[in-house]
């Protein structure tokens, strides 16, 4: 079972990149992120016709999740425990069979935060306690799950080609880390960091300043494994090229190959 997540970055603008994407790397399931637009405005049908399902959690303009799968859903659930009045499209989750059990995958686009410090900040750093304690909540299950999305969090130095450059962004920022390391401490592995400790490893690069043409990227998409989904851990990758493609998004897709059969 191949597991990805992109950030789009407006799922009307890059549904061509998707849809070449899709044929090329032929994921199981996908979890995009900055879809920008409402349920019902968003591209079903060339998707449908490639094989998958589609879940989408939509906002108007901003932010947005959404869920492609080979498989069909069991349950799907949008939003985040632990704050009725967050309005904002940012976590979506699903439960598909597989001949051997289930998966679970939830696709998160975390807050910013900047400018940190304020409230912005203070509401990524809410949001992630939140993401922890959802996390702690569904490893009771004992099932394979997979944290996939972007984060908008640079785990370690290695993780930015100027590490220099994010010390005082929300990004980076030490509570953010550490937020970030409570997650994994929980028991969940960074898919990537399990088959490869290499440098330059980026996920983003900026629209501004050259960054792609210099390599000056950030990792900062993120699939988190569960110990049940980390058991069947085969390989994990970055597909880097597809920001060279016309019109990208600043961000690329990444994925995990998990040895899990469906249906």
């Amino acid at each position: 079972m191949r597991i990805a997540t992109w950030n789009v970055n407006s799922i009307r603008q890059r549904l061509d990149s998707l849809q070449a994407w899709l044929k090329e790397r032929a994921p199981d399931i996908v979890c995009l992120q900055e879809i920008k637009c409402q349920d019902h405005d968003f591209p079903r049908e060339p998707l449908e016709a490639l094989g998958y399902n589609v879940a989408v959690h939509g906002q108007k303009t901003f932010n947005g999740v959404a869920l492609l799968s080979k498989l069909p859903f069991d349950e799907v659930a949008p939003g985040l425990i632990g704050d009725d009045g967050d309005v904002q499209a940012r976590f979506l989750e699903a439960l598909v069979s597989t001949k051997t059990g289930v998966v679970r995958v939830v696709s998160l686009y975390l807050p910013n935060g900047n400018p940190a410090p304020g409230d912005k900040y203070d509401y990524k750093l809410r949001w992630m306690d939140r993401l922890i304690a959802f996390a702690a909540d569904r490893l009771r299950l004992e099932e394979p799950l997979v944290l996939a999305g972007d984060y908008n969090v640079i785990p370690t130095p290695l993780d930015a080609k100027r590490p220099e450059a994010w010390v005082n962004d929300a990004l980076f920022l030490p509570q953010t880390r550490e937020k970030f390391r409570a997650l994994a401490n929980l028991g969940f592995t960074d898919a990537i960091r399990a088959v490869s400790d290499d440098g330059g490893l980026y996920s983003f690069w900026d629209y501004q300043a050259g960054a792609w043409q210099k390599n000056d990227g950030i990792r900062i998409d993120h699939l988190m494994l569960s110990p049940r989904a980390t058991d069947k851990l085969v390989d994990a990758g970055i597909d880097k090229h597809v920001r060279s493609w016309d019109k990208p998004s600043d961000h690329v897709p990444v994925w995990v190959d998990l040895a899990i059969e469906g249906r």
